[in-house]
């Protein structure tokens, strides 16, 4: 659940002034998200999603944000599109939090996606990255090496709370990742976040991407290796190739990946899990208890990077798919 910042129906309504989207007929909190607060509007004209921007998000980020979302859905991504006010604007404040209106997409996320939805997953990446061509405002990735050793060192002394050994384990972890990150595959906007609650479908057809706020400009590929950590592994940590394969043949149906890309991938894919443990770890260890924020274990991206440091070959990820000789 997430943490709201508290709004009134007579301050939501004077924000809702500001804009034409008709008269508000009813508002809600959703609970899910950490980052930002979002709430459901329902008024005369069209639902559509409020959202505030808390304390973790920079309000210098927002332009980036908001107007990526201008720059794909041009382009014919289907995502949310932030609403200009009156002015012309597309940021406004509201209970003293920098504030946005975003289209409401239809359709909901998966609990139990299956190889099919992974293949229009991996298809929907690639188009989001062929999309994102053109954009001119550059955000660097805080979440990449240099961000994993300051979140490492704001945890290591700790981490062994967590797990015996696992000071020594990641530390080794991070001076190979540094040592063997490569530095000249094709780049350009990444989602950074596709997880399964941010891509939206109607029955087994996909309808749209959603939270683009750890959007930045990084490797293509890491974007790629972070939809295989985040939807193709089990409950139970185990790797599903039907699922990884579904997800590489789409996105490769829509931007062939290179073969310095692939033989990347299980560099890659250990960085993203790394990323993913580590942020975790971070909030599990800071998180005070009775926080309105549900936890998530950082072992189950502990597992799967240890399953990452066992793979030799994009092909053991998807066999279908292999470097060329």
């Amino acid at each position: 659940m997430a943490v709201y910042t508290d709004i009134t129906e007579i301050d939501l309504k004077h924000f809702l002034a500001q804009y034409d989207v008709g008269e508000l007929t009813s508002y809600k909190g959703i609970a899910e998200g950490v980052e930002n607060s979002n709430f459901l509007l329902h008024t005369t004209k069209d639902p559509l999603i409020l959202t505030l921007y808390e304390k973790r998000v920079e309000k210098s980020d927002l332009p980036f944000f908001l107007g990526l979302m201008q720059h794909l859905s041009e382009r014919g991504l289907s995502c949310p599109l932030p609403l200009p006010r009156r002015d012309g604007e597309l940021l406004g404040e509201l209970s003293g939090r920098p504030a946005a209106l975003i289209s409401f997409l239809e359709g909901m996320w998966l609990r139990k996606p299956e190889a099919k939805h992974c293949r229009e997953v991996g298809k929907a990446l690639a188009g989001m990255h062929l999309a994102g061509e053109g954009f001119e405002i550059k955000r660097p990735n805080a979440l990449s090496l240099e961000g994993w050793k300051v979140l490492w060192e704001k945890s290591a002394e700790r981490a062994d709370e967590v797990e015996t050994g696992l000071e020594a384990e990641i530390t080794a972890e991070l001076a190979y990742l540094e040592a063997h990150w490569p530095k000249d595959l094709p780049a350009g906007v990444i989602h950074a976040d596709l997880f399964q609650d941010n891509v939206f479908f109607l029955g087994d057809e996909l309808s749209g991407l959603i939270d683009f706020y750890f959007a930045c400009n990084d490797l293509l590929a890491y974007d790629v290796s972070i939809c295989l950590n985040a939807w193709c592994f089990e409950k139970d940590g185990s790797y599903n190739v039907t699922k990884g394969s579904a997800l590489l043949e789409g996105y490769c149906s829509v931007r062939p990946l290179s073969d310095e890309e692939r033989e990347a991938m299980p560099v890659l894919a250990r960085g993203s899990a790394l990323r993913f443990f580590l942020t975790r770890l971070y909030d599990w260890l800071t998180t005070p208890e009775g926080a309105l924020v549900v936890k998530k274990d950082p072992l189950e991206y502990l597992k799967k990077l240890r399953f990452h440091r066992q793979v030799s070959s994009v092909a053991e990820y998807a066999p279908a798919i292999e470097v060329a000789p």
